[in-house]
């Protein structure tokens, strides 16, 4: 009978013991605590809102920082070229109507996409671009995804670099922002998922070796590790599609413009930092 107590005895301090050294032991902190202790992330915070910048490792926020490392910037200086290249039947550039960038576009990026009266439709920056060359320069539109495109849209958006997203939803803009709003919240696909089930159920959260953002837009045209080169945030979404299983739509279609809307809308008063530079 001795025997049996102390065994019980010795089991019951022993539990006891192991219970105050995990009680004792420091909680590891999450890898989004971790990012947070970066003094670099509170211009990229706003309320609960946070850009991709957050969810980034500390190099890749080191690369984007600096201009003379963004590898983006090389896209950047082909739209700088561009701007006051004379291309089309008109003999104009883009700086023929619109002068010097850094004045004229200041704070443009930030409003897109926007509602155009003249073609009745939610126009994305690119679509603009293509429409001022045709109409206006009558010169060939560019594909989407060209580098004479992605750098004109990464030079317009830099000019509104750390400027609050702005975009309108109201009036003629609504049902275009509620399409989008639609198209954020369905599940689609063979995964059966929407976009808010990754975004807004489980941002920072790890997949493999990414954090989960927010899933903000504010940073694109962005340079992406992954790429190896710049691509529009439609070709963002074409990649989300794909991961879900679902067939894609076409870069610039109505269906993802729609989206951008809504997103930018999301995005409300974060900075706009293109070009940005993600995993």
């Amino acid at each position: 009978m001795k025997r049996t107590i102390i065994r019980v005895t010795v089991a019951v301090g022993a539990s006891v013991l192991l219970a105050a050294c995990v009680a004792a032991a420091p909680k590891e902190k999450t890898a989004l605590e971790k990012r947070l202790e970066d003094p670099r992330v509170k211009n990229y915070i706003v309320g609960e809102k946070m850009t991709g910048y957050v969810f980034a490792t500390a190099a890749t926020r080191t690369v984007q920082d600096d201009d003379f490392e963004n590898p983006a910037f090389l896209w950047v200086d082909i739209g700088e070229e561009n701007w006051s290249k004379v291309d089309g039947a008109a003999g104009k550039s883009c700086a023929s109507c619109h002068g010097d960038a850094p004045d004229s576009m200041k704070g443009v990026g930030a409003t897109y996409p926007k509602y155009s009266g003249e073609t009745k439709k939610l126009m994305a920056l690119q679509h603009r671009i293509n429409w001022e060359r045709e109409n206006r320069m009558k010169a060939k539109p560019w594909k989407w995804e060209s580098d004479e495109m992605l750098g004109m849209t990464a030079y317009v958006k830099l000019q509104s670099r750390g400027m609050p997203v702005n975009v309108k939803i109201d009036g003629p803009a609504k049902p275009f922002y509620e399409a989008g709003k639609k198209f954020y919240n369905q599940r689609r696909g063979m995964l059966d998922m929407a976009c808010a089930n990754c975004h807004v159920d489980y941002p920072a959260t790890m997949i493999r070796s990414n954090l989960l953002s927010q899933g903000m837009p504010n940073g694109f045209p962005t340079y992406r590790l992954k790429w190896q080169k710049v691509g529009s945030l439609h070709r963002r979404f074409r990649g989300c599609n794909k991961q879900v299983r679902a067939a894609p739509y076409k870069q610039g279609t109505d269906e993802y413009t729609n989206l951008e809307l809504f997103l930018m809308d999301r995005a409300r008063d974060l900075p706009m930092e293109t070009p940005s530079v993600r995993m």
